[in-house]
């Protein structure tokens, strides 16, 4: 116990001798009340609906691109529009990407080849080409070969005899007519299948042309939507990075 008349005892006597006064208690028994937190929301905002344009020419298959990209990008709608080998150039700039034939030798646009299809040869199925799994050139010495106007392959170095009617507008009116015995068609595996006839059949031709598909797009409107599309056809996960 301090003696009466001493120095005062303690931190609360020594305030008194400086002068100062104790500070006063705070609720809830002398507790300082916490400083409350700022929350940050990181959610991104959500983006605003928009339309991909992809194009895609005849026997192109973008159907699991498309899957992934509606999974991935479900507030980005894509529309696949059909558009003819022949002025695929034109169409590329009404589209945010297209798929399309090679060649195309352009350097406004980035192109990426994506696979090369083998060439088939598609004939009646009664012909006698049909009787065997493959064909090669020689097999096809003396057949009248029909090349539509819309072909993709170009010119073919095969023994083959030229037909006496008039160009056909379309691979499908080509194919319509081998069905009937005249001649033979030669054309990627894609458009044969395409063009599928019951009255038709086809066999791979070896040694034969290929006919490469490839993504093209401006150079000057690279997009995130097609930088995000890129990486769904190069089969990149959406975690990845580019």
């Amino acid at each position: 116990m301090a003696k009466q008349g001493g120095r005062p005892q303690g931190r609360g006597a020594a305030r008194a001798a400086k002068g100062t006064t104790p500070r006063r208690a705070t609720q809830s028994g002398g507790a300082r009340k916490p400083k409350a937190k700022v929350v940050f929301d990181a959610r991104p905002e959500p983006e605003e609906p928009r339309t991909f344009r992809l194009g895609a020419v005849p026997g192109a298959t973008p159907g699991k691109w498309i899957d992934t990209w509606k999974r991935r990008m479900p507030h980005v709608t894509m529309e696949l529009v059909s558009i003819d080998p022949g002025t695929q150039r034109t169409a590329i700039d009404e589209l945010d990407a297209a798929l399309i034939r090679l060649p195309l030798a352009d350097d406004s646009l980035h192109l990426i080849s994506l696979y090369d299809e083998v060439a088939v040869v598609v004939a009646s199925a009664e012909s006698h080409l049909m009787a065997v799994d493959r064909l090669t050139a020689d097999d096809l010495v003396g057949e009248v070969l029909i090349t539509p106007l819309d072909d993709v392959l170009g010119p073919l170095a095969l023994p083959t005899e030229s037909p006496r009617f008039a160009p056909l507008e379309t691979t499908a009116d080509a194919i319509a007519t081998v069905a009937t015995g005249v001649g033979i068609v030669v054309v990627p595996m894609s458009l044969a299948r395409l063009h599928h006839r019951k009255d038709v059949d086809y066999r791979p031709l070896l040694a034969g042309p290929t006919s490469t598909v490839a993504l093209a797009w401006p150079r000057e409107r690279t997009t995130a939507d097609i930088e995000t599309f890129v990486g769904i056809v190069r089969g990149r996960t959406s975690n990845s990075s580019r």
